[in-house]
């Protein structure tokens, strides 16, 4: 499948967590559900122009949520946490 990048990572994460892990040289992206570990490597090389080493996924499920009387769930979503290469950087974060 070749899927536009764009459409495969979707937008960067911005957390206290991510922010740790930009020290090993990791960075975090909202990918899309149906993407999987080489398309997201595929697509952060070719958006950044970085060498991606590894690439870990997971499935973020929604919170259950109430507003007044109505039950319901925040949406489910994918993580990718990715692995570059020693010395590439992706100047989107900020640092």
């Amino acid at each position: 499948m070749n899927k536009d990048p764009r459409q495969v990572i979707l937008r960067p994460i911005i957390s206290e967590r991510s922010y740790d892990l930009l020290n090993d040289n990791r960075y975090t992206f909202e990918v899309a559900k149906t993407a999987n570990k080489v398309e997201i490597g595929k697509a952060v090389e070719a958006i950044f122009d970085v060498k991606v080493l590894k690439v870990n996924t997971m499935n973020v499920s929604g919170k259950p949520k109430r507003v007044r009387y109505a039950k319901g769930l925040t949406r489910s979503w994918k993580k990718a946490i990715v692995t570059l290469a020693a010395g590439d950087s992706i100047e989107a974060f900020g640092l």
